[in-house]
């Protein structure tokens, strides 16, 4: 597992089938700090993570497979946890 803010949703009018019931967010990996590490990459998110939270996704293919019901389905990361829902967003008051 790795620790990653999200950083956007993608939209698409065609994707692969495997695809339709999770909505897909773009994953900015981060350290602890909160400071930027790598590439983003895309992770199927089946918890509702908000923009600029800070969350934990897996890069295990098979369970993202498992999860969508479909052995060839192009997805490998999945968005496991939600650990700092607010981290980013202005707090009420």
């Amino acid at each position: 597992m790795q620790l990653a803010r999200i950083d956007g949703v993608v939209v698409s009018t065609v994707c692969h089938p495997s695809m339709g019931r999770y909505r897909t967010v773009i994953c900015q990996p981060i350290n602890d700090a909160g400071e930027e590490e790598g590439t983003p990459v895309l992770a199927l998110d089946p918890h509702g993570a908000g923009m600029h939270s800070r969350i934990l996704f897996t890069t295990d293919g098979s369970a993202t497979r498992e999860l969508v019901g479909d052995e060839h389905s192009p997805l490998r990361n999945t968005v496991c946890a939600i650990v700092d829902p607010a981290r980013g967003q202005k707090q009420a008051g």
